[in-house]
């Protein structure tokens, strides 16, 4: 996020930002979704936007006063609510894939010679990361291209 190459925040995405959270997790940033936990309370939010030291990014202007660090998003398509991280100076560049776009853990990548699911291109031939979190394998096929060509435009 920040121009001296600080690592961004750790952020927590309220119930409104699903979306988003997949375009920051494509982008390498830790972004814990709210839904992803079963959490839609303000009050069970704001503790674990504390309790874990994340920024919580939000639509919701009471629940941004309420927090000790928010970002408060002002638009509704997730492009321009990309374009509003990007001028708060997030890096939104995908480089390879190092968080899961469904559960947020970090990737590992798979060796050459491991299997992959069979939904996924064999790690011989292209390089394939795993999900230790939730076993999905990701690669950078045409929906990684699609990311990148979103972001490129903003």
């Amino acid at each position: 996020m920040t121009a001296d190459g600080d690592d961004p925040p750790r952020l927590l995405l309220d119930a409104m930002l699903g979306k988003l959270a997949t375009y920051l997790r494509m982008c390498g940033i830790d972004a814990a979704y709210a839904l992803d936990r079963g959490v839609e309370a303000d009050d069970e939010l704001l503790a674990i936007a504390r309790d874990e030291g994340r920024l919580l990014v939000t639509r919701d202007r009471q629940l941004a006063r309420r927090a000790d660090h928010a970002l408060l998003l002002e638009t509704k398509p997730v492009t321009d609510r990309l374009r509003e991280l990007q001028a708060a100076g997030f890096d939104l560049s995908p480089d390879e894939p190092r968080r899961c776009a469904d559960c947020n853990a970090e990737l590992v990548a798979v060796s050459e010679n491991a299997e992959t699911s069979d939904y996924a291109p064999n790690a011989n031939g292209q390089s394939v990361w795993r999900c230790p979190g939730c076993d999905k394998h990701f690669w950078k096929g045409s929906h990684w291209d699609d990311v990148r060509r979103t972001l490129t435009h903003l």
